[in-house]
């Protein structure tokens, strides 16, 4: 998702057909080469979707927030007074829009876009794309209207031509905005004063950019495997689906994480739960947005998570539940093939707790449980920065065995 600041006079975007993709409930380890290769590159595709461009405009009466936009590359604003727009372009150089009655028109008097309020669903059904006299298109819901408006207007204006807005008063109702039915309108206008709210909105955009590379993942081949006694493990209970070959970055050390499967795959001791990762006792650490880590332990309702799969590509996910019970736990270690790196990670001693294989092309296999786990199986894992100072990779001496 990339962010665009532009004008009212930029040419207009074409809009987005909006698409629900259903999970499959029953999901299947053996397939044949060709419907494995097919399975990776359709996992591939929907875990990084063609990139979005998204409209910010500002629309604020506060210096301060003005100032926090611009440095973060926003740099269209709508003003009710011309004199404020002119003197704000003295100071900055920025792109004006002045608002007149339902019109917005820029420094030059020409119409760059319609602005409509909407307070009931009557009002809701005026809004349709053949009524739209401008290339872009504010919506300004009224009466605390947010989710629903949002997916009527993406469902209503799909296929058409046009930039399509919602005023927003803070980052949380933009972001409402901008991932309705998963695509989202083509931007929004945040009408706010609290500079944060701009901050908030830009680390959010940040986070999805990120996502469009894939991480770097290692081959690692298994050294060590030891049965040991009980521990508190963590199962991690996510607001989404994950696919096989997708699962969360854990390890006893930050230096190198282990791509723990979820527990998505058919079984014969237990029923498929998709949206579970069994990912290790409460000390391991976790990878989560941002570069950063979090300990297994600290993670709580609400928090995010990053999901990884075979080829590096991964997305966010919010988690919904944390389980810590006391299980058998098993120490494994395994060896980086590319260096000299000693990796290790203490699991559940059950049959669902698997790691991610190297996708080869050739085997079908997408995940090893550690119940039969061998000396010399090739997993991949993550290498990284070893130390860490509250989850943030810092460059400082550090011996952790």
């Amino acid at each position: 998702m990339a962010v665009s600041s532009s004008s009212g006079s930029a040419k207009a975007l074409p809009c987005f057909q909006a698409s629900l993709l259903a999970p499959q409930t029953k999901r299947t380890v053996v397939t044949s080469a060709s419907q494995h290769r097919a399975s990776v590159r359709m996992r591939a595709s929907a875990a990084a979707p063609a990139e979005l461009k998204k409209t910010v405009w500002v629309w604020t009466e506060n210096r301060q927030v003005m100032t926090a936009a611009v440095e973060r590359g926003w740099s269209t604003f709508l003003f009710g007074s011309k004199d404020l727009g002119k003197d704000w372009s003295s100071t900055a150089r920025i792109n004006p829009l002045f608002i007149d009655g339902p019109e917005i028109f820029d420094s030059e008097n020409q119409k760059v876009a319609v602005i409509s309020q909407v307070a009931s669903p009557k009002e809701l059904e005026l809004v349709q794309p053949d009524n739209v006299e401008a290339e872009n298109f504010v919506i300004d819901f009224r009466g605390g209207w947010q989710v629903i408006p949002a997916e009527n207007i993406v469902a209503a204006f799909q296929g058409c031509r046009g930039t399509v807005l919602a005023v927003s008063t803070n980052s949380t109702e933009a972001q409402v905005f901008l991932e309705a039915l998963e695509q989202g309108l083509d931007g929004v206008v945040l009408k706010v004063d609290d500079m944060d709210d701009i901050i908030k909105l830009k680390d959010y955009f940040d986070r999805r950019n990120e996502s469009k590379s894939p991480l770097p993942l290692t081959k690692a081949t298994i050294s060590k495997i030891e049965v040991l006694g009980m521990g508190d493990r963590v199962c991690v209970d996510l607001c989404s689906i994950m696919r096989p070959g997708e699962g969360l970055l854990v390890g006893s050390y930050a230096r190198g994480m282990f791509l723990v499967h979820s527990e998505c795959l058919e079984t014969n001791y237990i029923a498929s739960r998709p949206f579970r990762v069994n990912a290790g006792p409460v000390h391991a650490y976790v990878t989560v947005p941002g570069g950063k880590t979090s300990y297994l332990s600290e993670l709580r309702s609400g928090k995010e998570v990053i999901v990884v799969d075979q080829n590096g590509l991964w997305r966010t996910a919010i988690v919904g539940r944390v389980k810590i019970e006391s299980r058998p736990l098993i120490l494994v270690e395994a060896k980086d093939n590319s260096g000299d790196d000693t990796y290790s990670i203490f699991l559940q001693n059950a049959e669902t707790v698997a790691l991610i294989t190297p996708d080869t092309g050739s085997s079908f296999r997408t995940a090893i449980p550690v119940t039969s786990l061998k000396v010399g199986d090739e997993v991949l894992a993550r290498k990284q920065g070893g130390a860490r100072h509250t989850g943030i990779e810092i460059q400082e001496f550090i011996v952790e065995k």
